[in-house]
């Protein structure tokens, strides 16, 4: 199998590295945005996953949990997690704040309204947990919506996530298996390197 890669010539193996970087640059590029926010997610999320992280980057989730959030795979990768424990409101609703906060002046008061009856109000569908003090607070704040009126919930359902569900997503089966995943990847790259080598060795010897 490694001589028969070797003996390609060099166009066919570079227009087969061309084909897999736009089918690659194809799947991550970003969604239309749209009217179903939840969909919109939903795309992202299956294009992201099409890509394992690297060893670099899970390293760094396991070193803090800002490093996650600050990461497009970790995000994705922990709200996979979320979901095993049907608990991805979480997620949902802290991204929601990210997001109204770049929402336009003009829209802060129909957004605010969106992510209230949504994620705090009572009956809400996908509520979080937040104590009464801070779900009342909330809810005056959105009276008057302004960019900071979701902090305090915000910053509620954060530490929550970080001292409960991170630490369970570091001992997690799924960070177990990307990093097997990574060991296999690993692995197998050394062992072409050294096919590839041995193949080397045996065209030189061939032609001396």
């Amino acid at each position: 199998m490694c001589k028969g890669l070797a003996t390609l010539p060099a166009t066919c193996l570079k227009s087969a590295k061309d084909i897999k970087h736009k089918i690659s640059f194809l799947l991550q590029k970003p969604e239309p945005q749209a009217a179903d926010q939840k969909q919109m997610k939903e795309k992202s999320t299956t294009a992201a996953a099409k890509r394992v992280p690297n060893t670099a980057e899970v390293e760094k989730w396991k070193e803090s949990f800002s490093h996650v959030l600050n990461s497009e795979m970790g995000r994705t990768v922990f709200t996979s997690f979320l979901k095993s424990e049907f608990s991805e409101e979480n997620m949902d609703f802290w991204m929601a704040c990210e997001d109204y906060k770049k929402t336009a002046p003009t829209k802060l008061a129909t957004r605010a309204k969106q992510i209230y009856q949504k994620y705090i109000g009572a009956d809400a569908p996908n509520e979080v947990n937040l104590d009464a003090a801070t779900r009342e607070k909330t809810r005056q704040n959105v009276e008057n919506a302004c960019p900071s009126c979701f902090d305090d919930a915000q910053k509620m359902i954060y530490t929550l996530m970080a001292k409960d569900s991170y630490r369970r997503f570091l001992k997690s089966k799924l960070i177990q298996d990307l990093c097997q995943q990574q060991s296999n990847a690993a692995r197998e790259k050394k062992e072409k390197r050294s096919c590839d080598m041995t193949d080397s060795s045996q065209v030189l010897a061939g032609g001396a």
